[in-house]
């Protein structure tokens, strides 16, 4: 007894030792924490291996733009808007105009990234994107081309993350589609005697768009466990990553592995055909929300 105070440091000790200390296995040792689950045919956010997070598509989210789209997979959030302005065709593709897609990760989609100029990732994203269009023949530069040789349109397709919850290349694609559905370009002729540019904003045409190229990304581990739509944590901890894009017509048109662990030829035609019923899914689920 102390100055009327009860003072019990040893029974306190004795009580604190007993108590049970919270599992530090996630944080010291992340990827065993994973194997626990995998083992188990699941994930530790309760998903199985195969199964995908919520998708959700919002279209003309930006009304400024010429066609915007905002995707949420699970976390993962982008936001696509286009900008269409006019450019002289190149010299050496008279009748074909241009897309130039941008992917920006700023400081406010994660602590992991900087200001300033754009970083690896976000570049190696921006090709990725570039390439798709180019491959899948998604759009024609030459449905760009307003006048031969003399007019163009160039279209500016930014897309910012705003959370990077994973699979951020997946939910760039869904929303650049999503996006380009979304466009709609006023009507432009020239003028033979000024030879300007004459616009009609009464009249807006969409854009032809020939394929659809939606990508599903898989995170591999230990070279056995393969699981669809990865976030950001299953990314950082997994052996080998990789992203099939293919088209409604099922038609195989990018496949991205960049390193890691090595897939069987059976295995690689499983995800193949998992790419293509998400395609699908996610097509059904843009046909409800946009206009053809």
């Amino acid at each position: 007894m102390m100055n009327g105070l009860l003072y019990l440091p040893c029974v306190y000790a004795n009580i604190h030792a007993r108590m049970p200390t919270r599992p530090k296995c996630r944080s010291v040792e992340p990827l065993e924490y994973y194997r626990k689950f995998l083992k188990e045919k699941c994930r530790p956010d309760g998903r199985d291996l195969s199964e995908f997070r919520t998708t959700t598509i919002n279209v003309g989210s930006i009304t400024t733009a010429d066609g915007s789209a905002l995707v949420k997979i699970g976390n993962c959030t982008v936001i696509c808007g286009i900008k269409a302005e006019f450019a002289t065709p190149p010299i050496d593709a008279p009748n074909k105009g241009y897309i130039v897609p941008n992917v920006e990760l700023t400081p406010l989609c994660s602590p992991r990234f900087r200001p300033g100029p754009p970083g690896e990732e976000a570049q190696v994203a921006s090709q990725f994107i570039a390439d798709v269009i180019e491959n899948s023949q998604m759009i024609l530069k030459e449905d760009l081309c307003i006048e031969n040789g003399k007019l163009a349109w160039v279209l500016y397709c930014d897309l910012i993350c705003l959370d990077y919850g994973g699979n951020l290349l997946d939910t760039c694609m869904c929303a650049l589609v999503a996006s380009l559905r979304n466009v709609r370009l006023p009507s432009v002729k020239i003028n033979e005697e000024t030879g300007l540019a004459q616009v009609k904003l009464s009249t807006r045409n969409a854009l032809k768009i020939h394929k659809h190229p939606l990508s599903t990304s898989f995170a591999i581990f230990d070279n056995k466990h393969i699981l669809v739509d990865p976030t950001n944590e299953e990314e950082s901890l997994a052996t080998g990553l990789m992203t099939i894009v293919t088209d409604e017509d099922g038609r195989l048109c990018t496949i991205r592995k960049p390193g890691g662990s090595a897939l069987s030829a059976e295995k690689l035609q499983d995800c193949i055909s998992r790419a293509i019923t998400r395609h699908k899914e996610v097509q059904n689920l843009l046909d409800s929300v946009t206009t053809k």
